[in-house]
Parts: C-alpha cells; structure tokens; sequence
C-alpha cells in the first residue's frame, strides 16, 4: 500500500557537509565511517521509548489479523474503515491517506468517515512530498480539515531529504506554519552497500537540519531502517541493505540520543514491496522489536 521509498536524484549545488556538535567529521559522509561520538552497538544505550509503534505494508494476513501486533506493533497502517473497526483491543490506526490534492470533495468525504472512530490515532496525509508537486498551502488545507472535522486526530508526513545522502538537506521543505502538520518523520538510512560501514552519523544530523528548519523535536517521528534489496536503489551507485541485528541495536541506540521520547515510532518496513527483504521476514529483527517495543513508555 505505502510505497517503496521515492529517491531524489537530483544534482547537489552548494551544499556543504557540516559538524554537529563536534562529533560528525566530513570524512565519516565520504567513507561511511561512524563518528566518535556514536554509541559503540555492544554499550548501546537506552532505545527510544514511546507509546505506540508503527510498521506499514502488509500488516493483516488472510483472515484479517493483525501480524505485526505480536512483535508489539499497536500502531497499525489501516487504509479503511473496516480495517480500523477490526483492530485488535489496544491497536490504533493510522490512515493512510496520500493524498495532496486539498481539501476537495472527495477528501472532505473520505476524512469524514473516521470522525468519533476511537480506534483512530491520526491520517498519514503523504509519504515524502516535495513541495514543488505538492504545494504545502494543499497540505495546509488538508490538515486544517482533518483537526475541524475530526478533533484529536494527529497528521502525519514523511519529510523528504532533498539533497544527497551525504548531504542531506531540508532547505525548501515544509514548516509546521506553512503546513500545519502535527507530526513528520525522519528517514535516514544507515545500511547501504556501497559503503564500507553505516553512516549512523546521520540520524543526528537529520534531525538537527530538521529542527533548524522549525520543526521542534517534539513533532518528530523516528524512522527505523528494516528493510534492503536490490530493487532499493539509492543515490550513490548502491542500495539499502536489511541490517544486521547489531547495526540495528546501534540506529536506535543513535536515534535515543538524539530523540529519546517521540510520540510514535516507526519502522520500515513490515512487509516487502518490491523484491526487497522487509522485517516481516526476518526473525532476528523481529526479535529486536518485540524486546524494544515491550519496554514501559514510562509516566
């Protein structure tokens, strides 16, 4: 349903690597190599913590349940409403929507459906827009729809990186004014196989070119790398590989550095969409989560 991840492959022009708080080298975005201040994977730290985990694609089998709720998933990708009324007791959904057209009559119709819905946790408006085809007065619109007619109701997008992997850059992208959303996800991913080791540095530099451009950590969402395959090809001559279960361990002992208590969490992807290998058939990771995802949100 929620598709493969959009790559942008566009030129880079004056974009320069940069050092986040002393610990990420220019030399770690060339050669892959993780900077010092990285938690080493076997002293990794706390993980982050938080009420509700989210995995999409392929999260109901052929009777209906719920496959990811036994790894402790209880944010499910719903994109109907009989999908979300069939969750399981203590399982939330969040619709899908994908949708950057406005608020017209057909949105208006198919947001108005979940008004009241107690399984509802929010709508996930559009996955990785870019404003030149997806103009945020749309976004804006969309939002504003949603909080009027469905209160309580979070949104939800993924923000693209619009420059490089190894020059990530979010200048020209949406700003909670300019958008209304609720809430965005972060995508760095780490594991790819033209490089000699991961590039964790990233996740604290993708966070902190987010929140320079006006989103408060609060509205952050942590994007977990599950997924790799040939047919995910990446900017730079290679493509994502599925992590290892130490390279996992070390992204979201990375991620609980930088984002220890988001509102969800979540990790792509469940099921695979593309040839690719998805968490769904890895026990390993799987066994990953269910630990993580059991540990008390705490107060």
């Amino acid at each position: 349903m929620i598709k493969a991840r959009h790559v942008a492959n566009m030129a880079v022009s004056g974009l320069a690597l940069f050092t986040l708080a002393g610990c990420i080298a220019t030399t770690a975005a060339t050669t892959g190599a993780a900077p010092k201040a990285t938690i080493p994977a076997e002293t990794a730290g706390p993980w982050p913590v938080t009420r509700l985990h989210y995995t999409p694609n392929g999260n109901f089998g052929p009777s209906g349940q719920y496959l990811p709720g036994a790894d402790g998933f209880n944010l499910a990708d719903v994109d109907n409403k009989i999908q979300l009324d069939g969750l399981p007791a203590g399982v939330l959904g969040l619709v899908w929507l994908g949708d950057c057209g406005g608020a017209t009559a057909s949105f208006r119709s198919t947001v108005d459906a979940f008004a009241g819905d107690r399984k509802l946790f929010g709508f996930y408006v559009k996955d990785e827009p870019q404003p030149k085809n997806c103009p945020a007065a749309n976004l804006l619109a969309e939002d504003n729809w949603i909080h009027a007619h469905v209160p309580g109701a979070k949104t939800f997008i993924i923000l693209e990186n619009l420059g490089h992997e190894t020059a990530p850059s979010f200048t020209g992208t949406y700003t909670p004014a300019d958008s209304g959303l609720d809430l965005v996800g972060v995508d760095p991913y780490s594991v790819r196989s033209e490089l000699s080791a991961p590039t964790y540095w990233q996740i604290a530099a993708y966070v902190t070119l987010v929140e320079a451009h006006g989103w408060p950590l609060s509205s952050i969402v942590p994007v977990y790398q599950t997924f790799g395959g040939t047919s995910f090809a990446d900017d730079s001559n290679g493509y994502w590989v599925l992590p290892t279960v130490p390279q996992e361990r070390q992204m979201l002992a990375d991620w609980a550095a930088v984002d220890p208590h988001p509102v969800f969490d979540y990790a792509y992807s469940w099921g695979p969409q593309e040839g690719d290998t998805a968490l769904s058939q890895s026990p390993a990771l799987q066994a990953v989560f269910k630990e993580k995802n059991a540990r008390p949100p705490g107060p």
